[in-house]
């Protein structure tokens, strides 16, 4: 057998283990951490008592009574400078991707120059209007970095904003892949003001 298919075969066997393996790894090291956090010593037992807590505290933060508790809370950490930063961004993250009040629902491209064959970002708007600031006409779009938890927010007039006709879970996989995941990507459609 030749070296060259040889050499083939294990690139595609590393393509094919690496994912699995990579993923395995990540979730034992977090079963780990969290049974750590708990004293518990049998595996997965922390990682099981730790989602239940939180389920139970998102049931306890639906019910009437628990609301004005949590809104107390929230004004108490808003006064504190440092801890104000910290907690109102982290909420404001936690909302924008599984909250009441997602912002990463609409995909679309952006057109940072004029012209039908001008470069484009892919990004989702997070703002539909900047009226506040004195721009009305232009919108937020936060665009996400490739194989990285970071991105960039850039702020450009609506018609330079065309969206997508895609499910927004799958157009972030996109984005974050590099490209890389495969998604249908129908046509887009200018964004209503």
């Amino acid at each position: 057998m030749p070296m060259k298919r040889l050499l083939g075969y294990f690139l595609r066997g590393l393509v094919i283990t690496t994912p699995a393996a990579v993923t395995a790894y990540v979730c034992w090291k977090v079963f780990q951490i969290v049974d750590g956090w708990l004293g518990i010593r049998i595996p997965g037992v922390g990682f099981a008592v730790t989602i239940a807590l939180i389920t139970l505290a998102g049931f306890l933060g639906s019910t009437i009574l628990t609301r004005g508790l949590i809104g107390l809370l929230d004004q108490l950490l808003e006064r504190l400078p440092f801890v104000r930063l910290l907690y109102t961004a982290t909420k404001d993250l936690l909302n924008a991707f599984v909250g009441e009040k997602r912002r990463f629902e609409v995909p679309v491209f952006v057109s940072l120059t004029s012209g039908a064959d001008s470069p484009r970002l892919l990004g989702f708007i997070t703002q539909s209007t900047l009226a506040a600031m004195g721009h009305a006409e232009h919108v937020a779009v936060y665009c996400p970095h490739s194989y990285n938890f970071s991105g960039q927010l850039v702020v450009v007039p609506r018609a330079q904003v065309q969206q997508v006709d895609a499910q927004s879970s799958e157009f972030m996989a996109f984005v974050v892949s590099g490209g890389v995941t495969d998604i249908p990507m129908p046509e887009t459609k200018a964004v209503a003001p």
